[in-house]
């Protein structure tokens, strides 16, 4: 994707700030199979406003899937409601202000990248758009290319290209940079702060937590089909107990005097000792690390902060 400074970002249509962009309302969805019925989505409640970037994690079976399908009107759900710009996902898919890069659906493989987005934009009433969305997407070069000569990375920037088409104020991207090397990652989620600034609003899932910790302002953690955390990337990092504190404590002194003064510091959650290295957690690190350095004559002294995969299994219980 072009992240040049002559590049202008993407325009949505009248963003609002703070408006609703996508309010989902006490949302299930539930399946009969062969061992009974299934509750896939069992009361999802979220708001998403104008502009904002958001992760939306969960496990393998927690309902992610599901409840994207039901955002673009794909399934209906048994019970609840689910708005996009005050309207029902189909009718805002059929006035072009939701659009989706999803991992499944195939390209035509026969067509070429220029054709491919030519067809698609004939559909949108879009032709005038061709150009500039395959510049966003750093697809110009592909044009004459056959779609079944392309990578998987490279049907992907296909696949972004054609959700811009219709210029919609909600994106909706599925593992979105599945199949692209770093550099590629890194320039997609530089043109989608753009269009978040222009106003368009991003939900997105993803396997690369890093990627959520990286790029997303909020991310909304699902398991079981139910909410577990919702809030600021940086706060849910939090939730697994804070930073960690380590240090080597001096050699030929009594190391039980150490743990149980650093114990008794406030907000402390834990203290491990192996060996002669201790660390330290809790929410708060500077009255550990001074302690450590200035009354324990420690050495070798680092301060990690917790990351999303760590909130993530904590909260899930799953590996990512």
């Amino acid at each position: 994707m072009k992240t040049t400074t002559e590049q202008q970002p993407a325009s949505p249509r009248a963003p609002q700030p703070g408006a609703t962009a996508l309010e989902l309302r006490d949302v299930r969805k539930s399946f009969h199979t062969n061992e009974g019925r299934l509750e896939a989505v069992a009361g999802i409640d979220l708001r998403v406003g104008t502009g904002e970037i958001v992760a939306f994690l969960g496990p393998n079976g927690a309902g992610k899937t599901t409840t994207i399908d039901m955002m673009l009107g794909l399934t209906q759900p048994t019970s609840g409601t689910i708005s996009v710009f005050c309207k029902p996902p189909r009718a805002a898919v059929e006035a072009g202000e939701i659009s989706a890069v999803l991992q499944t659906g195939g390209l035509l493989r026969d067509l070429t990248v220029r054709e491919t987005v030519t067809a698609i934009a004939a559909l949108h009433g879009a032709k005038s758009r061709i150009d500039e969305v395959m510049e966003r997407t750093d697809i110009t070069s592909l044009a004459r290319r056959k779609v079944s000569k392309c990578s998987g990375g490279e049907q992907q920037r296909l696949k972004f290209a054609l959700a811009l088409l219709p210029d919609p104020r909600l994106l909706i991207l599925d593992e979105p940079t599945a199949g692209m090397d770093v550099s590629a990652r890194r320039a997609f989620w530089d043109t989608m702060r753009q269009d978040a600034v222009a106003g368009r609003t991003v939900l997105f899932a993803t396997h690369y937590l890093e990627e959520a910790q990286d790029f997303a302002e909020r991310t909304v953690l699902i398991g079981a089909g139910r909410v577990l955390a919702d809030g600021p990337t940086a706060q849910l990092r939090e939730m697994t107990g804070g930073r960690v504190v380590g240090a080597t404590l001096p050699a030929g002194r009594p190391t039980a005097p150490a743990v149980a003064a650093l114990r008794a510091l406030d907000q402390v959650t834990s203290v491990r000792l192996e060996g002669r290295r201790v660390s330290v957690t809790g929410p708060k690190s500077d009255a550990a690390a001074r302690m450590l350095l200035n009354e324990l004559a420690a050495t070798d002294l680092e301060i990690t902060t917790p990351t999303l995969e760590a909130a993530f299994m904590a909260l899930t219980g799953e590996d990512s």
